[in-house]
């Protein structure tokens, strides 16, 4: 990915926060999820007072994608703060994002997390999630 595909898909994370829906943790997160075809898919975190329920916005990204037959991606950005924060710090995506990756992304996938368009890091995969149990461990 080039810098100004980067700097985009920052762009569509952020515009995700102000989706939030977080009246009990008031961190708002955003994610944009680039499929292989060249379609983005947003998500943006969404709270419920038992929390189980609760749904990061990486995930509901990936949901909402492959709820429309999108199965292969290329990238994700992700970002998030405080409500009404004036800036923002590094949100890496919890683990069970982190597994919902692994079981629709390859080892090309690229994750960004940002605290802006301009302050922001790159890895894949494997690099923040080692290891990994996937779909390959249960089909032999």
């Amino acid at each position: 990915m080039n810098e100004n595909e980067i700097k985009s898909l920052i762009r569509r994370a952020l515009d995700m926060r102000l989706f939030s829906y977080t009246p009990y943790s008031h961190f708002n997160v955003g994610a944009a999820l680039l499929a292989k075809n060249g379609e983005v898919y947003t998500g943006c975190n969404i709270e419920n007072a038992s929390y189980t329920p609760t749904n990061c916005a990486e995930r509901t990204a990936f949901f909402k994608a492959v709820s429309e037959g999108v199965k292969e991606f290329k990238a994700i950005a992700i970002v998030g703060g405080e409500d009404g924060a004036k800036e923002l710090d590094y949100c890496p995506p919890c683990g069970v994002c982190r597994q919902v990756m692994s079981e629709f992304c390859n080892d090309e996938f690229i994750v960004i997390i940002a605290k802006s368009e301009d302050e922001y890091k790159v890895y894949t995969l494997p690099e923040i999630l080692p290891e990994r149990f996937g779909p390959k461990d249960l089909l032999g």
